[in-house]
């Protein structure tokens, strides 16, 4: 028996290091595998998804009874955090004792119960404000200060400074003033006694033009033309015949996306300035647009729109060598007519000549047509198959305009960036019982009150961003909170508005629309910036967002 047991020990053994041998070339083999993926794997864009499921998503077209959710695309401030130049270094509690460190005498004077008027101009007057908007406001970068001045009273100071919201990832500078009652604390300090709200400090403000008024001295036609300095979204001039045709450039001509969704826009837009800067080339730009009639209470396309209005092209300028399209067309015409010799010019009519073959091309303009029926004249299907290896859409130079980001900040400031936020998605697919069967009764204003309850405490400012159309919809919730609504912010795109003065100058004098992308496009941001956020989707619903069996 003992022999028995002796002789079936070793085959026992032995398989047990066989299996666990294999076991272990099978990790070994896995790990290997895994690491030359990673390896590999170089995404075309931003997001880790295919470009050809990217593409079906930006470009996807809706029919009545399915309406996609008209949600703003993220741009490139959203995507990656970009990095604050150095001479724009925020202001902290050690910055601030640095400056005090410069200054011997800290306090007033000796005796300090009679101090008589406040001396905005005491640098201890801006450190006492500065360490009190540290304290208050914890969601703002403080990035420069202006000297305080005098308010309305002898107690109080005016101060002006720039900032930016810790949400939002750009080095963009936003702008506020307020006005500070003072007071003396303990060791004869200045202390804050009271804190205006937002752009209360008016004699901080930036000086203001008199306004345009008629004839005979009545109320101004116009606000006074004010230009937000941050802002420089001028075209860019070609210059000489001898800088025209020294460039190289790329020129898309207008295609089958022209008053398609921004959002199949912009991916069109990305993939020719990604072609552009992959040539080493300029890429010209029609600043016209067309804006869907879905963003449009007409419900029809309009055509004329400014890219400026939506984009910010001063940053589109310092990220991406660009020409608008009728400054090239000028430098273009102006050499054939003054030269025998007439511009090189490369013409491609169809999408399936692959940037690689471009790639050594010398024409001055390489000039893409897109005169195919639609799908075929997509500006987009130029960086599909092969050519989306090579081609990395250049997210990072897309930024919203600094004027609809200044409207958002306006509307936050206002609520002293301490709100939450709730997105009530309702319009068509409350509607559409087939696809979303309860949403309607989810987001009636008591099924809201109840649930939101549950996630806000009470009397908070409650920014609800919305597609329902009836203002006094909410009303209900007012019992609890301090309800806010886009609506209620319209002076801030009124004919007496920054915003609108800025956006008429560059339509030739013409008033612009706050049209349905501008809001669309607003009441997000805001959304984002708010402390709690409330989805439909997620938190008020058990529908799903694209309709029945998608979530």
């Amino acid at each position: 028996m003992k022999e028995s047991e002796l002789s079936t020990e070793p085959i026992g053994q032995n398989l047990i290091k066989l299996i666990s041998n294999l076991c272990f070339s099978l990790f070994v083999f896995s790990v290997l595998i895994f690491t030359v993926i990673a390896i590999t794997y170089q995404p075309p864009d931003p997001w880790l998804e295919s470009a050809p499921a990217l593409t079906k998503l930006f470009t996807q077209t809706e029919n009545a009874t399915f309406k996609n959710d008209d949600s703003i695309l993220k741009t490139g401030e959203d995507l990656v955090t970009v990095a604050t130049p150095t001479a724009l270094n925020p202001i902290t509690e050690t910055v601030i004792e640095k400056s005090e460190g410069k200054i011997s005498n800290l306090s007033l004077k000796s005796d300090c119960e009679d101090v008589g008027p406040v001396n905005c101009s005491d640098p201890f007057v801006l450190f006492t404000v500065e360490r009190f908007n540290l304290k208050i406001f914890k969601f703002i970068v403080f990035l420069e200060y202006q000297t305080p001045v005098s308010g309305s009273k002898p107690d109080e100071c005016d101060v002006a400074w720039r900032f930016r919201n810790k949400k939002e990832k750009s080095w963009r500078k936003y702008r506020d003033f307020r006005r500070f009652k003072l007071g003396i604390g303990e060791n004869c300090t200045y202390t804050v006694v009271h804190a205006g709200d937002w752009h209360s400090g008016i004699n901080a403000r930036r000086p203001r033009n008199r306004p345009n008024t008629t004839r005979n001295g009545g109320n101004p036609k116009l606000a006074p033309p004010i230009r937000d300095e941050e802002i420089n979204d001028t075209i860019p001039i070609l210059g000489s015949d001898m800088n025209f045709r020294k460039g190289k450039y790329l020129y898309y001509a207008r295609g089958g996306d022209y008053c398609k969704g921004m959002n199949h826009y912009l991916w069109s837009f990305l993939c020719g300035l990604g072609e552009a800067m992959y040539l080493n080339r300029t890429f010209v730009m029609d600043l016209s647009i067309c804006l869907s009639a879905s963003y449009n209470p007409s419900n029809k396309d309009e055509e004329g729109k400014d890219f400026r209005y939506y984009f910010d092209f001063e940053h589109l300028k310092e990220a991406a060598s660009v020409v608008e399209e009728s400054e090239l067309l000028r430098g273009w015409k102006k050499w054939n007519r003054g030269h025998k010799r007439k511009v090189p010019v490369k013409k491609v009519t169809t999408y399936k000549v692959t940037p690689m073959q471009l790639k050594k091309d010398k024409s001055t303009i390489i000039w893409r047509q897109f005169e195919a029926s639609e799908p075929e004249n997509y500006w987009y299907r130029v960086c599909e198959g092969q050519a989306a290896k090579y081609i990395q859409r250049p997210w990072h130079a897309l930024w919203k305009s600094k004027r609809l980001m200044n409207i958002v900040t306006e509307i936050s400031g206002q609520m002293d960036w301490d709100f939450d936020a709730v997105h009530v998605v309702r319009g068509e697919k409350a509607l559409n019982k087939d696809h979303w069967p309860h949403l309607d009764s989810d987001t009636s204003p008591d099924a809201l009150l109840t649930k939101l309850k549950e996630m806000i405490q009470p009397w908070r400012n409650l920014y609800i961003a919305t597609n329902e159309p009836f203002y006094n919809y909410f009303d209900k919730l007012r019992s609890q909170y301090k309800v806010h609504l886009l609506d209620d912010y319209k002076e801030l795109w009124s004919n007496t508005s920054e915003w609108y003065n800025e956006t008429t100058q560059l339509n030739d004098g013409k008033p612009v629309e706050f049209d349905g992308y501008m809001r669309v496009a607003v009441d997000t941001e805001v959304l984002y910036r708010a402390k709690t956020r409330v989805e439909t989707f997620y938190n008020l619903t058990k529908d799903c967002k694209d309709g029945v069996n998608t979530c």
